[in-house]
Order: C-alpha cells, then sequence, then structure tokens
C-alpha cells in the first residue's frame, strides 16, 4: 500500500519550503495541487518534474475514491494547496479522512502557515488562541461574531481583500470599536506589512488604503 504526503508549501517566499518537502516531492508518483499552473511554478523553481491532478474544493468529493484506490495499489500520492498547510482553510480534510478510513498511512510534513507568524508578530498573547479562519460570508456570522465577542484568548481570522474593510467593521460593532488587534498582508513577501491598534484605528486606515494582497486579522481577547 502506499503513502499520502500533506506537503505544506511556502506562503510567499519560494524559499520558505523544506529541503525535505522538495526531497519527498520528487519521489513522488503524483501531486495533487490545488491549482496545477501555480504549483508548475514552485515545481520548475526547485526543477521537479512530476505529473500533477488537479484536487480543489470543486471537486474533491468527485476525485477522492479515485485517489484512494491509486493509494492502495501502492502509489504514493503528495497533496499541497496553493499556500501553506493542506486542511487549514483549504482543501485536505477530506482526503486525510478518507485515508484514514481505508488504513493508508498518512504523513504530514511540518512547514509553513500564515496565521502563526501574523500572531506572533501582532504582540498579542499567543500563548493561548483560538484560530477561527475565514468567518461564513453570509448565514451564521452575525451568530458567529456574538459568539467570539465573549472569548477571553486571541482570535485569529483570515479575510480577503474585498472583505477586509467589512469585517473590520463588523468585529467593532460587536466586539468594540477599542478592542486591540493587528491586520498582517503579503506574509514572507516584498510588500509585508502588519498594522497594529485599535480597531477603529484600523478601519480609518483602510478606509483610505485600498486593501491588497491576502490577511491575516489577529484580536485580543475579552478582558473583565
Amino acid at each position: 500500500m502506499g503513502k499520502l504526503y500533506i506537503i505544506p508549501t511556502p506562503i510567499g517566499n519560494l524559499g520558505d519550503i523544506t529541503y525535505r518537502a522538495v526531497e519527498v516531492m520528487k519521489q513522488l508518483d503524483l501531486l495533487l495541487a490545488e491549482d496545477t499552473r501555480k504549483t508548475g511554478l514552485l515545481l520548475k523553481h526547485y526543477d521537479i518534474t512530476i505529473k500533477m491532478k488537479p484536487h480543489h474544493q470543486v471537486n474533491e468529493h468527485q476525485t477522492v475514491s479515485g485517489i484512494i484506490d491509486r493509494l492502495e495499489k501502492g502509489e504514493n500520492i503528495g497533496l499541497v494547496t496553493d499556500a501553506g498547510m493542506p486542511g487549514i482553510s483549504d482543501p485536505g480534510f477530506l482526503l486525510v479522512r478518507e485515508c484514514l478510513q481505508a488504513g493508508i498511512q498518512i504523513d504530514c510534513l511540518p512547514g509553513p502557515s500564515a496565521f502563526l507568524p501574523a500572531l506572533v508578530l501582532s504582540g498579542i498573547p499567543s500563548d493561548r488562541f483560538h484560530f477561527e479562519g475565514f468567518l461564513p460570508h453570509k448565514k451564521g456570522r452575525k451568530t458567529r461574531l456574538e459568539i467570539l465577542a465573549d472569548y477571553p484568548h486571541t482570535l485569529v481570522f483570515y479575510e480577503s481583500p474585498h472583505r477586509l474593510l467589512k469585517t473590520l467593521e463588523q468585529l467593532a460593532e460587536h466586539f468594540g470599536k477599542n478592542r486591540y488587534a493587528s491586520v498582517s498582508r503579503e506574509l514572507s513577501k516584498m510588500y509585508e506589512e502588519t498594522r497594529r491598534g485599535m480597531l477603529e484605528e484600523l478601519i480609518s486606515f483602510f478606509s483610505d488604503q485600498k486593501p491588497r494582497g491576502e490577511f491575516v486579522i489577529v484580536v485580543s481577547g475579552k478582558t473583565n
């Protein structure tokens, strides 16, 4: 029986991939990629030649059985997403679960994930934190924010540029405009930036500066 390898990839700087990840990818029979074109750039940079197939949220339910079949026949298969650790706000969970149920061995390599450097850079306590990822876009969003408003530990969110300002405004509405937070973007890239301050200050800044890039929002927990 083959093995499934979960392989984190750089969140920006291509130099952040591990030596082990490169060596593993060179020995695989197949690499599953969220976006084969984007992963192709990474493979070219490290002179890796390997067969790829797309594996993303749209097709994963249809392709998982075929992947299990190939693993059971002895192929070693890797899974990568566009950036960071597969399964963290990205495809991966479904395939891992099905492999475990089928008794297939899984090797998860350590590597990059955007929320960890953002959490450390925030200057907000990181000994206990809650990773929320992306908030629901519509249904359940208000209820979720009301629940999170009372959490005593640090909160971590992912957000896209076109929703950033709205999310900051909703956080201020439910958490209070004076709750301390930080917003990080383009981590490990040329234009990496972290802004810190009260939510109302961050709202003011991003009202004047058009948000660009992918964002991680870190918010301090509620204090008594």
